[in-house]
Formats: structure tokens, C-alpha cells, sequence
């Protein structure tokens, strides 16, 4: 490094400048992390999420809210209670109880899947959790009928209760299916939506022919 005692700069040039990296300009969202946020925060921020999915299910429309923002919380707490409220229903037989806990949770849970693979199999654009989140939270209009069930119980099991169970489940039947469909069927193709229409029904017509002939013991 000898030749460089001998190297100068002009007076002329001005040697000035800042030594900076350059930063790209962050969006709000790219800053925004969940990693510092208090635990009562998140908790509050999913449970708006969930209400927010009930809001649409409740009032059905063409929203890509349920199969953006998936998550499977509603479809197991809607499972788990209607599993306990048709629980230890008595049943034809003197030997068999009603329907167990694990029974329903099987079946709601099974059915969700085969359901889910049919659409994936037919040329479904979802992905397999966004139609469990679909199918999960549509068994709530079935979870409010279960409950109006169980109150009109109580006052009998006569012709007249038999009669408000019997509107109670198909009003909610249907509400159900048209809800599930709305989300999913624009996502199959045209020619095949029917094939994806019938085991929606068949699942959700299953669920509420235990609802309807739920007596308690």
C-alpha cells in the first residue's frame, strides 16, 4: 500500500453525503406483529372473528369472509354442543341409549370430510380446511333448532310439540343448506354442482333427523 500515501483529492471535488442503507417504505400491515400484543387482545380479535362468521352464516350471502379468514374454532364449539344436547336421548330400544357424545362428534366430523373430499374430487377450487370451516359453522341455524327443541320439550311431547319440532328443524334445515351452499357452490363447476349439492343435503338432512327425533329420557 505505498502508492496510496501518494494519492489525493482534488480541493475541487466535494466530498460530502450521508452513508444510509436504503429502506423500502413498510406498509402498516408489513410492522403490524400478534408476538407483542396482550393475551386478552387475541383472544377478543378471534372472537370477532367467530362472531363475525356466525353474522354470516345467520344472514347468508355470496362473502368470501368464511373461506378467507378460515379457522375451525365455531365448527368444534357448535359440534361439541350439539353433541352434548343430544346427548342420553332415550331411544325405541329398552337395551340402547340415545345418541352418545363421541357418536355425534363422529358422525358431524365425518361427514364434514367425506363431504369436503367429494368437492375436492368433483374439481373443488377451496382448499379442504376452508370447506370443514364452511360446513362447521352451517350447523348453527341445526344448533338453534336443537336448543328451541329442548325448550319445547319441557313443556311436552304431546301432537302440539311434536308439530313446532317438526317446523323448528326443517326451517332450519333448509337455512343450513342454502347457507353452505351460497359459500361453496360458486367454487365447483357449473356442470358439477349438483353432485356437490346432494351430500350437503344428505349431511345436514342426517343431522337433523336426529334432532327431530331426539326425546329426552
Amino acid at each position: 500500500f505505498a502508492g496510496l500515501a501518494d494519492v489525493s483529492i482534488s480541493e475541487d471535488i466535494p466530498v460530502e453525503g450521508e452513508i444510509t442503507v436504503p429502506v423500502g417504505s413498510r406498509s402498516p400491515d408489513e410492522d403490524y406483529s400478534t408476538l407483542d400484543e396482550p393475551v386478552r387482545d387475541t383472544i377478543m380479535r378471534d372472537l370477532k372473528a367467530v362472531g363475525k362468521k356466525f353474522v354470516h352464516v345467520m344472514y347468508p350471502k355470496k362473502s368470501s369472509a368464511l373461506l378467507r379468514d378460515w379457522d375451525l374454532w365455531g365448527p368444534l364449539v357448535l359440534c361439541v354442543s350439539l353433541a352434548l344436547m343430544l346427548q342420553g336421548g332415550s331411544a325405541d330400544s329398552k337395551d340402547d341409549g340415545g345418541p352418545q357424545f363421541a357418536e355425534v362428534f363422529v358422525i358431524i366430523w365425518f361427514g364434514a370430510v367425506v363431504i369436503t373430499l367429494n368437492s375436492k374430487l368433483l374439481g373443488g377450487t377451496i382448499s379442504f380446511f376452508q370447506s370443514l370451516c364452511v360446513l362447521g359453522y352451517c350447523v348453527l341455524p341445526l344448533t338453534v333448532a336443537m336448543l328451541v327443541c329442548r325448550l319445547v320439550l319441557l313443556a311436552g311431547s304431546g301432537t302440539v310439540s311434536f308439530v313446532i319440532r317438526l317446523i323448528v328443524v326443517i326451517a332450519m334445515f333448509g337455512w343450513s343448506t342454502l347457507a353452505s351452499t351460497a359459500f361453496l357452490a360458486d367454487s365447483q363447476p357449473p356442470n358439477r354442482k349438483a353432485l356437490v349439492v346432494y351430500p350437503i343435503f344428505l349431511f345436514y338432512f342426517v343431522i337433523s333427523w336426529m334432532i327431530l327425533t331426539f326425546t329426552p329420557q
